[in-house]
């Protein structure tokens, strides 16, 4: 599915394949399986080339938007408008996926079982694509009042720019919700290479449909390449239901339709509330100036990069493993397991917030600046990245926090606390708006996060204990200073490049390439100097894999 607007989504913690409460059923029967953790690490490869495929291409689409509509009014009407399937899909579709999808399509996805399974997918589809399909005629019907309360530019025409993108794009809601069901069904079979790649094949929709339709349709370009991605995506999926005899169904007493609309309603609350939060958000962020939504929207790409490959990584890599103990209550065992993610969430997170810090106008001119973005869409766009960066470690931490929750069986206590998040984001909003306009806004989401995940903390600390001995504190002060004092060579060093470098897009990619490869290098050597266990391991076994037969 696409990347949800906000930067720090919640949807790739939602998104989890299977669904901690079926993790793990009897603790006596854990007994190591070889072949099923090689099995695990498979999927978790594909999965996790998928999503690196995913994000890249996503730059990509993102630096073809650039060239072609730079950050002006009309591109802020669409991004407002390219929220609406993505929030739909969400609340409807993507919360449930993990929480019910996933682990009652499971149940049947035995191959004794498949008949049933496939009736049961059968009618969760159909009561998809009915419930979609009524959302896409209210849309195209009431597209101008809609509008209306998405945004609230000062110019008319603007208005009516989002109006119609909402027609166009208003197809996409049935799509996104039909490859949600077909993902979760996907994921029940552990056909995981038929999902791997769907978001960079929607992510090319654009990419494709920019260069070809621009000149002649303008911005509407946009939501056509959007609908033409959903639907690529789908069809590569698709394939991978071969086996199974799906067709229209009615039967939405089956109780497994209704168990799934039982797992879901708990979560439904917390997620009105956050879509609340994004119209708001973006409502207000319209009437700061027709160009803030493309400059929060650029600064969104770039801030959930790190967010997408380190936090989610490491928390699925986590899960099983945190269920495993939360079954059997072995808390230290379960202390350990989190302390030891939390570590190298700090340790990988860390120098990426320091280095995008650094490295934000020169990243920003590489990916975006050419065409119809100006040197000025640069340093707003930078400036409203370094905001977002305020609060990247704390939704880092907050993904892996949310495992520890969801490993214990415990879906609602996340879910209250992001009500309690957007409290938060709204009284920052309110109070910041006026004074910072559009940064306002990207400061009070930054605040939002950082009060999740202090809350979450807390709950945490108080559930299982405190994390005494862990080295938490050490390994995160260690980080720090090694990355700052990285940081600072980086500065240096981008500096002097940029004086010596030919002018153009070769010569800012020599800049951001040496600068980013000299300050990881010496970020790694300053934690080995500096005693940081998990680098010191890398160190040691690196010198043994050489010395193997064969090397």
């Amino acid at each position: 599915m696409p990347n949800h607007e906000s930067p720090f989504s919640h949807q790739d913690r939602q998104s989890a394949i299977g669904n901690p409460k079926s993790e793990i059923r009897n603790p006596k029967s854990q007994i190591r399986n070889p072949k099923s953790e090689i099995g695990l690490a498979r999927s978790a490869g594909i999965l996790g080339l998928g999503n690196i495929a995913s994000r890249v291409i996503g730059l990509a689409r993102e630096s073809v938007i650039s060239g072609y509509f730079g950050s002006s009014g009309e591109l802020s009407a669409f991004n407002l408008a390219a929220r609406v399937p993505t929030m739909i899909y969400d609340l409807l579709v993507g919360g449930m996926l993990s929480a019910a999808l996933v682990p009652v399509f499971s149940d049947y996805a035995r191959p004794e079982r498949r008949e049933e399974l496939a009736r049961v997918a059968s009618a969760v589809f159909s009561l998809i694509a009915v419930a979609m399909a009524l959302i896409v005629i209210v849309l195209e019907l009431f597209a101008g009042p809609i509008a209306g309360v998405l945004g609230d530019f000062e110019d008319p025409a603007l208005q009516g720019v989002l109006a119609n993108s909402l027609r166009v794009i208003a197809p996409a809601v049935l799509l996104f919700g039909l490859s949600g069901g077909v993902t979760g069904l996907l994921y029940a079979l552990k056909r995981f290479s038929y999902t791997a790649l769907s978001g960079a094949v929607f992510n090319l929709g654009i990419v494709i449909a920019a260069p070809l339709l621009a000149n002649r349709i303008g911005v509407y370009a946009l939501p056509l390449g959007i609908i033409g991605g959903s639907l690529m995506q789908l069809a590569v999926m698709l394939p991978g239901l071969r086996d199974l005899r799906l067709r229209l169904s009615a039967a939405w007493e089956h109780p497994a339709v209704r168990r799934i609309l039982r797992l879901y309603a708990p979560i439904a609350l917390g997620l009105i509330v956050t879509q609340a939060q994004i119209i708001v958000d973006g409502r207000w962020a319209s009437a700061t100036g027709e160009q803030s939504v493309s400059w929060m929207r650029y600064a969104t790409t770039l801030i959930q990069l790190p967010l997408g490959l380190v936090p989610v990584a490491v928390s699925l890599a986590a899960l099983p493993s945190l269920s495993q103990r939360a079954v059997a209550e072995d808390w230290e065992g379960f202390r350990g397991i989190f302390a030891r993610g939390l570590r190298l969430v700090l340790l990988l997170l860390i120098p990426a917030a320091v280095g995008l810090w650094v490295l934000a106008e020169p990243v920003i001119r590489l990916l975006f600046e050419h065409g119809s973005f100006r040197p000025a869409d640069t340093a707003w766009t930078a400036t409203a990245l370094r905001f977002y960066l305020l609060g990247l470690m704390f939704a880092g931490v907050d993904f892996l926090l949310n495992y520890t929750f969801y490993a214990r069986q415990d879906t609602r206590t996340p879910a209250i606390v992001g009500v309690i998040a957007v409290g938060f984001y709204f009284i920052a909003a309110l109070a910041l708006k006026g004074p910072l306009g559009f940064l306002g806004l990207v400061l009070a989401d930054s605040v939002k996060q950082a009060g999740h995940a202090l809350i979450m903390t807390g709950l945490l600390l108080h559930s299982v204990g405190r994390l005494r001995g862990q080295r938490i504190q050490g390994t995160a002060f260690k980080a720090i200073v090694a990355a700052l004092v990285m940081g600072l060579g980086v500065w240096q060093l981008t500096g002097w490049l940029t004086v010596r470098v030919p002018a153009g897009f070769a010569g800012e990619a020599v800049v951001v390439a040496v600068a980013a490869g000299v300050g990881g290098a010496f970020y790694i050597l300053a934690l080995r100097l500096l005693g940081v266990e998990e680098v010191i391991g890398l160190f040691n076994l690196l010198p043994r894999r050489l010395r193997r037969p064969g090397n």
